[in-house]
């Protein structure tokens, strides 16, 4: 099986931690959200994609399995897997990593909705990101 997609490096602050000195559940979140943002373009749904189409993206269901503490000054890679694109529905999980060694940190499975935001309602996904979703699908279950 192939590699997930890279979708995120960055660094652990200080300010990213709590007074249990590991980082917050609230920055495991924020960077996973960074990270969806750079899956969905890769499925041609940048920011440009949004705004010329009047569409977007909102969250139905996330689910975090911590594995391990990150703490300051760690770096966190996080890669990301498609497990499903179907109508308005995407399915993939998050795999956030620390260090050299790409110890598992934490999971996050996510359910997403393709949104039209004229109409504040969900609608079916492009064809060019579903073609592009089952490429990657394709890639990954080779």
């Amino acid at each position: 099986m192939s590699e997930p997609l890279f979708t995120y490096r960055g660094v652990v602050y200080p300010w990213h931690c709590d007074q249990m000195g590991h980082m917050n559940v609230m920055w495991y979140t924020g960077k996973c959200d960074e990270a969806t943002w750079a899956f969905f373009a890769e499925l041609g749904l940048d920011q440009t994609y949004f705004s010329e189409h009047n569409r977007g993206m909102a969250a139905l269901e996330i689910k975090f399995t911590y594995k391990a503490e990150v703490l300051a000054g760690e770096v966190v890679q996080i890669h990301t897997r498609l497990n499903e694109i179907s109508g308005k529905i995407i399915k993939f999980t998050h795999e956030m990593t620390v260090g050299k060694e790409g110890k598992v940190a934490a999971l996050a499975d996510v359910v997403g909705v393709h949104m039209d935001t004229e109409h504040r309602k969900s609608c079916t996904f492009p064809q060019e990101a579903i073609d592009k979703a089952h490429e990657l699908l394709e890639v990954i279950n080779v």
